[in-house]
């Protein structure tokens, strides 16, 4: 299948790399005119990668809501309209625990993360609505705002937020014909955790590659996802595909939040060895319910 994105116009925010470059590759073959936002000057290469129909805003910092709107600005005065919003920048923020936790780290983490995707469906949505035609907000949150545990309380509390968010600009903006979703990714292959562990520019690849095996022990279907597993769902809330679908959440992470975190049947299947030899179990006298687990 192709041309799923014909003649639509979209912004996708961090495009220049990892899950952000995933989205606008696949967006470009489906026939999407794409202008990334990124402060990463590597955006501006990717205008000769994939030619005239992918654009790059100067250095886009969606911490500043007067870039966010430049940014659609100049969507609009290349191609026409804007049809796609993607909000896709961001980075781990403030990864200081709870009981550590700085006030202004945590301003900056949700700034980037949260408020961007709020200015982002903001001015997104007054285009849209201006053009009368509808469209679709894609806003890349993460597990870490479903399940505890993934990363720091600030990121956490920020990734929640855009899950939350889409679910009031639904509310707010489909009776003007403005989708809004969410893609959570889990554990998926992109340079973020090697620039977080100061891995040097040169060598994040190599790093990356190294979380493979890790990851997939990890990972219930037994490999991590990479930015197109991502790009994919991305694709299908942007598309017509999804034109009945709003105000959801769709996890891409090999069946993680499926788990609870720790074998219940191992643990049922402990306590019973250890009441079997209290009890003095014989033959004739068995505790007939054992869960099935992977103990």
């Amino acid at each position: 299948m192709s041309g799923r994105l014909e003649n639509k116009v979209a912004i996708i925010t961090g495009g220049a790399r990892g899950i952000g470059y995933g989205i606008v590759s696949l967006f470009v073959s489906e026939g999407a005119k794409v202008v990334i936002g990124d402060i990463d000057s590597k955006a501006s290469v990717l205008e000769g990668q994939f030619g005239s129909e992918c654009l790059a805003f100067k250095k886009a910092d969606v911490t500043k809501e007067d870039d966010i709107q430049a940014l659609v600005e100049f969507a609009v005065e290349r191609f026409g309209r804007l049809d796609v919003m993607v909000n896709n920048a961001g980075a781990l923020g403030d990864q200081t625990s709870l009981i550590e936790l700085d006030a202004d780290g945590f301003t900056r983490t949700m700034t980037l993360l949260a408020r961007s995707a709020a200015l982002g469906h903001k001015h997104a949505a007054r285009q849209m609505i201006k053009q009368g035609s509808g469209g679709s907000v894609v806003s890349v949150s993460s597990i870490a705002g479903i399940e505890a545990g993934w990363s720091a309380a600030s990121y956490d509390a920020a990734k929640a937020a855009v899950i939350n968010l889409a679910r009031s600009a639904s509310y707010e903006l489909a009776p003007r014909g403005i989708r809004s979703n969410v893609v959570a990714p889990g554990l998926i292959l992109t340079p973020i955790i090697g620039t977080a562990c100061g891995i040097p520019p040169e060598q994040l690849d190599e790093f990356t590659e190294c979380l493979i095996r890790p990851y997939g022990k990890l990972i219930p279907i037994g490999k991590p996802g990479r930015p197109k597993d991502i790009a994919e769902a991305v694709l299908f809330f942007a598309s017509d595909a999804s034109e009945h679908v709003t105000g959801q959440t769709l996890s891409v992470d090999g069946g993680l939040t499926s788990m609870t975190g720790f074998d219940i049947g191992g643990v049922v299947a402990e306590a019973l060895s250890e009441f079997k030899e209290r009890v003095g179990e014989t033959e004739d006298k068995k505790v007939g319910w054992l869960p099935k687990h992977n103990g």
